[in-house]
């Protein structure tokens, strides 16, 4: 029978260490004593490798909350320039009396003041806005706005380490890879700029889900992020064209059952009672002009023309579909069936990239799909940086508008070189995303000899379906672990002799 301490050497070594295997968590960890070594032994003590990247989410989360204290103390409340020059503005307490909640409106049934007649999000936003107005208590006008974004913030919190825990535990073998989300400056800057976290946190609950083999409670997930923001329901794009190739159908439905069905619990009953403040959210997103943050900003400006809603609708509809068809052939013909993480991480960037609007906060649904697509530090970083770049780039443009004759902040040239950045960095990491399934032995999560950690029912499963001579003898050479013999990527682990 093994001893305690036989069985904490197992789980330390059956636990991917990133310190010994990336360069930079390796210069970085010299911070706190560098890398770990014989005289540690992971799970020894209380504090978990999950709970500490917990921990650090919420720090860093609490860190963001202090980035928002010029805003929060005067900032907000005096003039639009300064909650832009001090780069901490919020759309939580401006909404508070925007949307009627200061006035105790009820969202979607009561019509509200103004151009924006009803409240412009998804239900289960709606409803998490709600439930923070009820928290909010009386007093000034300003008073209530500060209470209600720290009411908001507190629930945001919660879908901080919701998120933290969900992307350490999906892939086993690689809990610290969720410091990635954790220490990610984009995180901390935009988590409480909206409302985006609620959908973050339960997609990232369905990406667990999945990895477990639950597809029935991933679907259920994916409709209810879903139901508070659009782009969850791209993720049953890739899980289909997985389960195509791996012949799982009917995980696959029991998914898309779920999701649907959970979707509709939320929807329903305001699509009945109040079928015009719920179809808000779709009109507003139809007839939203070109906005901040997009390629399409950058053309109306450089050439001084306007671009047709119409026209830029049909385009990015167009483009997004000829994108994720092209991502679909490539999973049917990559040598190695993809990973779950690396398609969900590229449906969504193709999103963000051709939409007509890219706010700052739409960074979130990207960190914890990159993170599990490519846990690679530099390569996070990069990206992070040109995020951060951006960040900073649009609240000094909005300065710079908004100054008039004394024109401080960010002129118009500077502000589309932000947005090039984000364009770039967002590219270069899809890029080597692609690249890690074009040529598998260079993705780090498979480097140890795994198929698919966040895969679930697809993980080891055999290809049913695939297209072209490369995916159907696929390259002996494409599957290397760290240690031990090669393994051959579909059947299970079986090791292959060299």
């Amino acid at each position: 029978m093994p001893s305690a301490e036989d069985t904490s050497v197992h789980q330390e070594r059956s636990v991917v260490r990133p310190t010994h295997q990336d360069e930079i968590a390796a210069a970085g960890s010299e911070l706190i004593g560098g890398r770990s070594g014989r005289w540690t032994r992971l799970g020894s003590t209380a504090l978990t490798p999950v709970g500490a990247v917990a921990l650090v989410a919420i720090g860093m989360f609490a860190l963001g909350m202090v980035q928002k204290l010029p805003c929060y103390n005067w900032a907000w409340f005096r003039g639009a320039g300064s909650q832009y020059t001090h780069a901490c503005y919020s759309d939580i307490p401006h909404l508070y009396s925007g949307r009627g909640f200061a006035e105790g409106l009820v969202p979607y049934f009561d019509r509200l003041p103004g151009d924006m007649q009803f409240l412009e999000y998804p239900v289960l936003t709606g409803v998490f806005m709600q439930i923070a107005a009820w928290f909010t208590p009386g007093g000034s006008i300003q008073e209530q706005e500060q209470a209600y974004w720290l009411v908001n913030a507190g629930m945001l919190m919660v879908c901080t380490a919701v998120l933290a825990v969900c992307v350490a535990r999906t892939h086993r073998r690689r809990p610290w890879d969720g410091l990635l989300v954790a220490l990610a400056p984009a995180f901390a800057l935009t988590a409480t700029i909206n409302w985006d976290l609620l959908a973050v946190a339960l997609t990232a609950a369905a990406m667990l889900m999945w990895s477990r083999s639950r597809p029935l409670a991933f679907g259920i997930l994916i409709g209810l992020a879903t139901a508070a923001k659009l782009y969850p329901v791209f993720l049953l794009g890739p899980a289909f064209v997985l389960c195509w190739r791996a012949g799982k159908w009917r995980e696959f439905s029991v998914a898309t059952l779920g999701a649907a069905a959970s979707w509709l619990v939320v929807n329903l009953p305001v699509m009945v009672f109040a079928p015009e403040g719920w179809k808000k959210f779709y009109t507003f997103s139809q007839e939203r002009s070109v906005d901040f943050g997009s390629f399409w900003l950058v053309i109306t400006q450089r050439t001084g023309e306007p671009i047709e809603v119409s026209t830029v609708n049909t385009v990015s509809t167009l483009a997004t579909i000829g994108l994720c068809a092209a991502i679909g052939a490539l999973t049917l013909m990559a040598p190695r069936r993809p990973r779950f993480a690396q398609l969900a991480f590229l449906v969504v960037a193709v999103f963000i990239l051709v939409n007509k609007v890219y706010s700052p906060q739409y960074v979130l649904w990207l960190i914890p799909l990159a993170v599990l697509a490519r846990p690679r530090w530099r390569d996070f970083l990069i990206w992070q940086a040109c995020e951060v770049m951006y960040f900073l780039g649009i609240w000094m443009y909005l300065a710079y508008t908004t100054s008039g004759d004394k024109h401080q902040g960010l002129p118009t040239e500077g502000y589309q070189l932000a947005i090039v950045l984000h364009l770039l960095g967002t590219l270069y990491l899809c890029a080597v995303v692609v690249r890690d399934i074009l040529m598998p032995e260079r993705d780090v999560v498979r480097r140890d000899g795994s198929d698919d950690p966040s895969g679930g029912v697809l993980d080891g499963a055999e290809d049913v379906f695939v297209l072209g001579h490369a995916a159907a003898h696929p390259p002996r050479h494409s599957a290397f672990a760290e240690t031990g013999p090669r393994v051959e990527w579909g059947t299970a682990g079986t090791p292959v002799a060299d």
